[in-house]
């Protein structure tokens, strides 16, 4: 029973929870309270009552001491019936003397003589209740005494009926007075119930705005005064100066002098001094709606603060989820259970998958049994050890052979413990050729010395050779023995040209540096070949810009360096053709030379080879296979770099007299140095 009422009372209003509670406690208050007034106040009159009879009885008692004394009867009965005619709730009077007989009464149907036989002694407390026939009386005994002398006793009887009837008509003044003040408290009780709920309702439709997400509600009442208003205040940079929604005394930073630059609560004690506290300060429930109007703009700045924070958020992994997909590195991130948490682009195209692949996978969904559970037991391993891993692997792609350098991090959190693992893998095959590269020049220079040390010592006794050939050749007449001479002076003539190209391969000759004009020196050397190539049908067309600045440098190995790329062309196209020479000013500074030719070209498995010494696709007595390998020499003494390129791009082949066609596709060479500003810095 308990908890079905608990479960009623728990789903009523809370107005009318108040009004009930507040009326139940009216009328239960009003009713005790009236009924104790009413037994009270009936105690009250029982008490007049007797005393009045007592007051009454002890009148007659002194009035009759003289006609007692005189034994006048007559004056006794009027006395006794002027007294009993003029008050109503008297029954009777009788007077007796000291023995007991009746002098005097106001019964007229002759004299009870049952009430002589109570109440007989004055002594007992008074009055003494009776019933009659009626109803209730009230005796009053009162001794006639003259002196110290007891004369007689006077007799009063007075009905209770009356004082019941003035009792029942005090009752009911009460219970209609009571009834009247209950009602007046419920009244009160239904209209204070309404402002106390009424304010609550607002807090209940702002929390349920809020709810909705409307944070611009204000629950508190506007105030009739600010604190600008009441301070007299101009300081616009004061946190509080114009918002109408917050109290000042809920911001932190106030400029008041009383704020002290507290924040809420440890400033309310100072504020309550203040007089924009006093005068705009109101009851519990107007705080709590301003304290909500404060939750409310808190809740919104810090949802805006925090809406803010997640865009610079989403941003910044926006960002650097591009940086991550740019960069052409392989970048992964796994977890503890070595599922993937991120792939970067450049690790989804490597093995054709798309992200959404790769999200929430593992090496075992992706990658063969074999590769998964080699890279399952290395990642356990760093997970446990918590140490970096690097490495280098090599395989074979379609597109050759490719080397990865591979570095495994542990991840860790804010606490120290690992998270994940981020995997970084960079593609260093390029780098893996420059070594080869780099290992295959230095082989090329320890070639060189050891070609510069058999040249030297090889050019001694070949010039003697040369020399005595030809003092023979001057002695002997015999026609077949001059032939057998000549073609010994021939040999040892190609011999001295190996010997030289070996040299200059070896860079043992002194250069001579200075400031070189690249056009002048490139007209020379057109100009030296240009009749032998009209020979052959091959043009010479020149497109030299005239703003290429000057360098430093030695001019006539340049010029062999020209010398040497016009000769090439040359061999390439045999007849018929045209040659490119074309300088203009570069990037970042540089002077760019190309001689592009129309000639057949080379192959691509040659093309990294032509600069090697000896390498050479001429016929043999047609080339040593050193000229290119010099030039590129010289052009590295020169801080330059020459590359070849085959077919030629139509760029440099613009205004040949004779086009690049499929079967003659070209081959040119672009030669790069830095111009005489860049030298001197």
């Amino acid at each position: 029973m308990s908890n079905y009422l608990s479960k009623r009372l728990h789903r009523l209003r809370f107005r009318t929870k108040i009004t009930l509670g507040m009326a139940l406690m009216l009328v239960f208050s009003g009713l005790s309270i009236g009924l104790l007034l009413s037994a009270m106040s009936s105690r009250a009159l029982l008490d007049e009552g007797k005393k009045r009879g007592m007051a009454l009885t002890a009148g007659l008692a002194f009035r009759l001491v003289e006609p007692l004394l005189t034994m006048d009867f007559l004056q006794m009965k009027n006395f006794i019936d002027n007294n009993h005619d003029q008050y109503g709730d008297v029954l009777y009077i009788f007077l007796a003397d000291i023995d007991g007989n009746v002098l005097a009464h106001t019964f007229s149907g002759g004299f009870p003589t049952d009430l002589l036989k109570v109440n007989k002694d004055s002594q007992q407390p008074q009055p003494l209740l009776l019933s009659t026939e009626q109803g209730a009386v009230y005796d009053f005994n009162v001794d006639v005494i003259l002196g110290e002398k007891k004369l007689g006793s006077v007799r009063l009887g007075l009905s209770r009926a009356k004082i019941d009837a003035y009792i029942q008509q005090q009752r009911l003044i009460s219970l209609i007075c009571t009834l009247g003040v209950v009602s007046l408290g419920i009244v009160l009780t239904l209209w204070f119930s309404r402002t106390v709920t009424l304010k609550l309702n607002r807090l209940r439709e702002s929390a349920e705005e809020i709810v909705q997400g409307n944070l611009n509600v204000q629950v508190g009442e506007p105030l009739e005064k600010n604190c600008w208003d009441i301070m007299a205040c101009d300081r616009a940079n004061c946190p509080a100066y114009g918002d109408r929604r917050r109290r000042c005394w809920y911001l932190a930073g106030t400029l008041c002098p009383h704020c002290q630059g507290k924040a809420y609560p440890l400033k309310i004690e100072s504020c309550r001094h203040c007089p924009v506290f006093r005068y705009n300060f109101g009851d519990e429930i107007q705080d709590l709606a301003e304290a909500f109007d404060v939750m409310a703009v808190t809740v919104k700045r810090h949802i805006e603060e925090l809406t803010e924070r997640e865009k610079t958020i989403a941003r910044q992994q926006e960002l650097l989820k591009t940086i991550m997909n740019v960069t052409p590195d392989f970048i992964t991130l796994q977890d503890k259970e070595l599922n993937y948490r991120f792939a970067s682009k450049a690790f989804c195209d490597y093995f054709g998958l798309d992200e959404e692949e790769v999200i929430g996978k593992n090496d075992f969904d992706i990658f063969s049994k074999q590769q998964a559970d080699l890279n399952f037991h290395e990642d356990k391993q760093i997970l446990l050890s918590g140490r970096t891993l690097a490495k280098e692997i090599t395989f074979m792609r379609p597109d050759g052979r490719r080397w990865f350098h591979i570095v495994k991090v542990p991840v860790c959190d804010q606490d120290g413990s690992i998270m994940g693992l981020l995997l970084t893998a960079r593609d260093i095959s390029t780098l893996k050729k420059i070594q080869e590269q780099l290992i295959q020049a230095q082989k090329m220079e320890d070639l060189g010395r050891l070609a510069g040390g058999v040249a030297h010592e090889i050019n001694t006794p070949l010039g003697i050779i040369l020399g005595y050939t030809q003092l023979l050749m001057d002695d002997i007449t015999d026609r077949e023995s001059l032939e057998n001479l000549q073609v010994v002076e021939k040999q040892a003539k190609i011999c001295q040209k190996i010997v030289a190209d070996l040299l200059g391969f070896s860079r043992q000759s002194q250069s001579v540096r200075k400031s070189v004009e690249l056009n002048e020196s490139l007209r020379e050397v057109v100009q030296l070949v240009e009749h032998a190539f009209f020979l052959k049908g091959i043009d010479i067309v020149q497109q030299l810009d005239p703003a290429v600045p000057p360098l430093i440098g030695d001019k006539e190995r340049l010029k062999q360096v020209w010398l040497n790329l016009l000769n090439n062309g040359a061999d390439a196209i045999g007849q018929d053709g045209s040659i490119v020479v074309r300088s203009r000013p570069g990037r970042r500074g540089l002077i760019e030379v190309s001689v592009a030719d129309t000639g057949e070209g080379v192959s691509p498995e040659h093309l990294n080879k032509i600069f090697d010494p000896f390498f050479t696709t001429k016929q043999v007595g047609k080339g040593t296979g050193l000229g290119l390998s010099v030039s590129f020499g010289i052009i590295k003494e020169h801080r330059g770099t020459i590359s070849a390129r085959s077919p030629a791009p139509a760029e440099y082949l613009a205004g040949a007299v004779s086009p690049a066609s499929p079967s003659r596709p070209g081959t040119v060479f672009v030669v790069e140095l830095p111009a005489e500003k860049e030298r001197l810095q």
